[in-house]
């Protein structure tokens, strides 16, 4: 409430809880009373900017920043004169130019960039689309018009339903009625006795309330296309079921060529983890232990190993007595 407060005369919204701050055209803002008392000879200017200005120009303020407000007021004012929709052009990319040079325009007057040079653009657009201005300024766009069919007919269905609402209310009152009628008259004329009179009209009544609880509601359908009454099952497409096989663990395999590394359970049986540091008290707790370090190294030092069978040497050749004198008498 503080920030609030007319420049001119310094009243802030917590001295004056009824201050009215009024806005012109340049976007500066004003309270009541100082706009009443700048129109005491009939014409003003603004105490800021010294901008012209007319009685009729100022406007109630609805935004507590004063650059929100102006540039709320000016898209507003430009808005009314480039009011051309998706379907007036060829092409998307048209559509889409046109936004942006509207959106530049209004970005250069909310602050003070090239103004002159965009009132001329405004005025020239004007005076060059004047037919088609007045023309689409009743004309609303594809989705304005989708969304009006959608919100009369909401309103349609809303009134039915009331109608209904009012006619079964009203059928429940004059079932109220009779009901209490039949159990005057059976308490008056009947020979049965009060007690089980009352218990039988309970049960009645009890039965018929239970018959309208069943009584389907009316459901009701928005404009995001969902029916409100019904279940989800009913109102989508039931999702398809795919049928598959559960996961199943599979061991990963790996082939080396080295030989095979000793298990775990035998490492220390066989004397691995004499050399190992043990595990520290931190590192059991931490789930750590020197095993898995010893195993780990021993796998990589018998993956780098080729391992080759053994292979038996050959029988020496055998000579003869003959094969001897041979080699004698050549040498």
């Amino acid at each position: 409430m503080d920030d609030q407060f007319c420049p001119h005369c310094k009243t802030t919204k917590y001295r004056n809880p009824s201050l009215k701050l009024l806005v012109n055209v340049c976007g500066h803002s004003l309270c009541e009373n100082c706009v009443d008392l700048l129109f005491v000879r009939g014409s003003g200017a603004c105490p800021q900017c010294n901008t012209a200005l007319r009685r009729n120009n100022f406007r109630l303020q609805l935004f507590e920043d004063a650059v929100v407000e102006k540039e709320v007021d000016i898209r507003k004012r430009i808005l009314k004169d480039f009011n051309k929709k998706e379907e007036d052009f060829a092409t998307l990319r048209e559509y889409n130019d046109y936004l942006e040079e509207v959106e530049t325009i209004i970005y250069n007057l909310a602050n003070g960039i090239d103004v002159e040079a965009s009132k001329r653009k405004v005025e020239e657009y004007r005076r060059a689309n004047k037919d088609s201005i007045v023309k689409n300024k009743g004309k609303l766009s594809k989705d304005e018009t989708y969304l009006e069919a959608l919100i009369e007919q909401e309103q349609q269905e809303e009134e039915e339903k009331k109608q209904m609402y009012k006619m079964l209310d009203m059928e429940q009152k004059n079932m109220k009625k009779k009901n209490k009628e039949a159990l005057i008259d059976d308490l008056m004329f009947s020979d049965m006795r009060a007690a089980d009179i009352i218990a039988s009209h309970a049960a009645k009544v009890k039965q018929q309330s239970s018959t309208e609880s069943n009584i389907p509601k009316p459901a009701t359908k928005f404009s995001t296309g969902i029916k409100v009454g019904f279940r989800v099952e009913d109102t989508f497409l039931p999702i398809p079921v795919l049928e598959e096989t559960l996961y199943r663990y599979q061991a990963v395999s790996v082939e080396t060529y080295g030989p095979p590394p000793p298990e775990k359970e035998d490492l220390e049986t066989q004397g691995y983890l004499r050399h190992v540091r043990p595990t520290s008290p931190q590192g059991l707790g931490g789930g750590y232990s020197s095993s898995f370090a010893c195993h780990r190294a021993l796998q990589e030092a018998f993956c780098g190993l080729f391992f080759t069978p053994e292979i038996s040497p050959s029988p020496a050749p055998s000579f003869t007595s003959t094969d001897s004198n041979e080699m004698m008498d050549a040498s």
